[in-house]
């Protein structure tokens, strides 16, 4: 059975309906915060390894 992009965006189009009344705004904003926080400490690692490694190399 082939699957139709009318299909796909029905499918996708009622999984977040019936997921958006269940959501909170203090649930996405904290949601947003802390991927934002999770972003930046991955960074920040990612940097110290990086610099950890080239000393160590030197």
């Amino acid at each position: 059975m082939e699957a139709t992009i009318s299909l796909r965006t029905g499918t996708a189009a009622g999984t977040l309906l019936s997921i958006l009344p269940n959501l909170f705004s203090e649930d996405v904003l904290k949601t947003i915060i802390l991927a934002a926080l999770g972003a930046t400490v991955s960074f920040t690692v990612s940097l110290l390894l990086k610099w950890i490694i080239k000393y160590k190399n030197k």
